[in-house]
C-alpha cells in the first residue's frame, strides 16, 4: 500500500494505492490522520486502492468522523470492487462518494 498526499491550504488531497487490511491500516491511519489539523476538505482518491477491509471500514469511519467535526471528506474513482464492499456494508449512505 503507498498513499500519495497533497497538501494545498485546507484542502489535503491522498492518493491511495494497494489494499488496506489489517496488515496496512495502522500505516494507513498513521499517514492519512497526521496533517489533518487545520483541513477542512478531505479528498481521497481511491482509483489504485484494489481492495478494503473491514479494518479498512473503520478506518475510513474514523476519517469521516474526524472530518464531519471540521470540513467534508469525498471518496473518488472507487472500482467495482471496493464500490461494491461501500454498498454492502451500507457505507455508501454514509459516505460521500463520486
Amino acid at each position: 500500500m503507498t498513499i500519495n498526499k497533497k497538501i494545498n491550504g485546507t484542502q489535503m488531497y491522498a492518493e491511495v494505492n494497494g489494499r488496506i487490511d489489517t496488515v496496512t491500516v495502522t500505516e494507513a491511519e498513521s499517514i492519512l490522520k497526521s496533517d489533518l489539523d487545520g483541513i477542512t476538505e478531505l479528498v481521497l482518491d481511491f482509483k489504485g486502492l484494489d481492495y478494503i477491509s473491514s479494518a479498512g471500514l473503520r478506518l475510513l469511519l474514523t476519517l469521516q468522523k474526524t472530518m464531519n467535526k471540521q470540513g467534508s471528506m469525498t471518496i473518488k474513482n472507487a472500482n467495482e470492487t471496493v464500490t461494491e464492499i461501500f454498498d454492502v456494508t451500507g457505507f455508501s449512505d454514509i459516505l460521500t462518494i463520486e
